[in-house]
């Protein structure tokens, strides 16, 4: 198409285009363009995910490593830390309050002490679950990964802690006459079942802090009322007795995921503590919040997936 100018000239125009028209979606579709961070499908996004696993690994390792490296003392605070707590605990609920009971000391300091470490282990997992997407914008913002990788790092971070606790606590144990036993090796399925559930936990938990930033200021509180809510000081059941609580409040609090975790590794671990301590259906409680909560957080991660890191 030509026209000529007012001096001679002849301008040429440019042809219309086959674009002309067309919507940014359509012109998306017709050059196979797909919008930068866009949520892929499910089973993509564990494929990817797994994928990442060695990233995974090395970047708890590094956190792991990294969280106490201004510290005179190091890793030891790893488990310096949970013990220090149960230190004060047993002054306060077992010698001042007398909550320990009818438990000699030979069995309740190992109760506590394993109640500490396995509470702590959801504790800090929720904590740094809630600060895994906030906490760590310039990363989400500068690399393309599944951000499920931070909040399953953060978890795989605590767990690697709770396997130096474990170390201690083993030698505890033996040092008060509780030794190895058939019974130990169920340790093993109640790490497994707790991981998978504090995952699910901090993913629901990174979800939630990444779009209120102020939810970290909060939940300590809200952790320490499941501390207390989870008979990790003291015998639950025993205490709910004591106060003459309605049964239906024994059942729900006993049945609470800490509780039920807890109370596993005190009967596959302590001497004396027998199935009778152990709430009704008490694996198929393990399997069922490790399952819901587990897939459940999960899946509620990863429908937010392409909001991570805007705005």
């Amino acid at each position: 198409m030509s026209e000529t100018t007012h001096d001679g000239a002849v301008a040429v125009s440019a042809p219309p285009s086959p674009d002309d028209g067309l919507s940014a979606a359509e012109l998306a579709r017709k050059y196979g363009l797909a919008v930068s961070g866009a949520r892929p499908p499910l089973g993509e996004y564990a494929r990817q995910l797994w994928q990442r696993r060695h990233f995974i690994l090395a970047f708890s390792r590094a956190k792991l490593t990294a969280q106490y490296s201004k510290a005179k003392l190091g890793q030891v605070w790893q488990v310096a830390t949970p013990l220090l707590n149960a230190v004060v605990y047993f002054f306060i609920f077992g010698v001042l309050m007398g909550a320990r009971g009818h438990m000699p000391k030979s069995t309740y300091i190992p109760f506590l002490v394993t109640g500490v470490f396995v509470f702590t282990f959801t504790q800090t997992s929720a904590m740094a679950g809630v600060r895994a997407i906030s906490g760590n914008l310039g990363l989400v913002r500068a690399l393309h990964f599944p951000r499920a990788a931070l909040p399953v790092s953060f978890a795989l971070q605590q767990l690697q802690q709770l396997l130096f606790s474990m170390l201690v606590l083993v030698a505890m144990l033996l040092g008060f006459g509780h030794y190895l036993a058939a019974s130990w090796l169920l340790i093993f399925p109640t790490l497994a079942l707790q991981f998978v559930f504090n995952t699910g936990l901090a993913m629901v938990l990174a979800r939630a802090g990444a779009k209120t930033p102020d939810l970290a200021q909060l939940l300590p509180f809200v952790l320490r009322t499941w501390l207390y809510a989870s008979g990790v000081m003291y015998s639950l059941v025993d205490q709910l007795k004591k106060a003459h609580s309605p049964g239906w409040l024994i059942d729900v609090l006993s049945a609470n995921p800490a509780a039920v975790y807890i109370d596993l590794m005190r009967f596959a671990l302590i001497d004396g503590y027998g199935a009778d301590k152990l709430p009704p259906h008490v694996w198929l409680l393990a399997v069922g919040w490790a399952l819901l909560v587990g897939i459940g957080g999960f899946v509620y991660f990863w429908k937010a997936e392409e909001q991570y890191g805007r705005g």
